[in-house]
């Protein structure tokens, strides 16, 4: 008896659809219902009237027509702006660094790879719950009335808001690594400290070298903010201008920033990609 060999794959036989069962289908039409009725209380609790935003075209070209052109004047508006763009890239680099220390006392402390009391954990957990959920510009603002107008209050505001930010964020980047190298020294007999330094922090440093760099991408666009509260920097510029209604400056102002920003991003995605496995 011959055996046929072809070069042909066996037809695979189609497979039917999943029929979803009445509940699954009831379910997903809540779901849908309860986001639509969502939305619409979000459209009419904010007021959202498009009629208004058609009704206001004549404003917006006003306003556009009186930014351009920008002033480019070297003496004071762009001789300014680039020593305000210098003062909030500084304020994004000391409120992210400034942090580092106080977020490695959080995490390890709000950490379950490090830290096995769980009284010690909830609370270090609330705190840095706590210093995310107070925006910076409430911070900034508290701290220009203890120490004036000034960048010194925008770094102060960075430092605590992003102190909350990367200590849940180097915290979760913690509990993933490994727990071997720090149980072996636990057994040895180590201290927490030592169990950071010598087991936890080497295992996901290029990851917290990254969550380092994304947050200070995002500290530098904060303190544009901060400026405008009175912390300094080119915020402080723009809302200066926006004031006295000189709409050409803004606009150069604005025009810095964007350069700022976008080589703040390029710098930390190289750095990034150099620190890729």
């Amino acid at each position: 008896m011959s055996v046929l060999v072809t070069d042909r794959a066996p037809e695979r036989l189609p497979v039917p659809p999943r029929r979803r069962s009445p509940r699954t289908l009831a379910i997903g039409g809540a779901v849908i219902a309860v986001l639509v009725a969502l939305h619409v209380a979000a459209w009419i609790g904010t007021g959202m009237d498009l009629g208004m935003l058609a009704d206001g075209w004549h404003g917006m070209v006003r306003f556009v027509s009186e930014a351009f052109p920008p002033d480019l004047a070297w003496d004071p508006v762009v001789k300014d702006g680039l020593h305000a763009c210098l003062v909030t890239l500084w304020i994004g680099l000391l409120g992210t660094t400034l942090s580092i220390p106080f977020t490695i006392v959080l995490c390890a402390l709000g950490s379950r790879a490090v830290n096995g009391n769980a009284a010690v954990y909830q609370a270090a957990r609330g705190v840095m719950s706590f210093l995310r959920a107070v925006p910076d510009v409430v911070f900034a603002l508290i701290f220009v009335t203890a120490v004036g107008l000034g960048p010194f209050a925008g770094v102060l505001a960075l430092i605590c808001n992003n102190t909350g930010v990367m200590g849940k964020l180097w915290s979760e980047a913690m509990e993933e690594v490994d727990d071997g190298p720090a149980q072996a020294l636990r057994i040895a007999g180590a201290s927490r400290a030592q169990l950071v330094a010598h087991a936890v922090l080497p295992a996901c440093v290029p990851q917290l070298v990254g969550l380092v760099l994304y947050r200070l991408d995002v500290n530098v666009r904060a303190s544009l903010v901060l400026g405008l509260v009175g912390a300094g920097g080119i915020g402080f510029l723009i809302n200066q201008s926006i004031q006295e209604f000189r709409f050409d400056q803004m606009l150069t102002y604005i025009l810095m920033v964007l350069v700022l920003v976008v080589a703040v991003d390029l710098l930390s995605s190289f750095v990034r990609r150099r620190l890729a496995p």
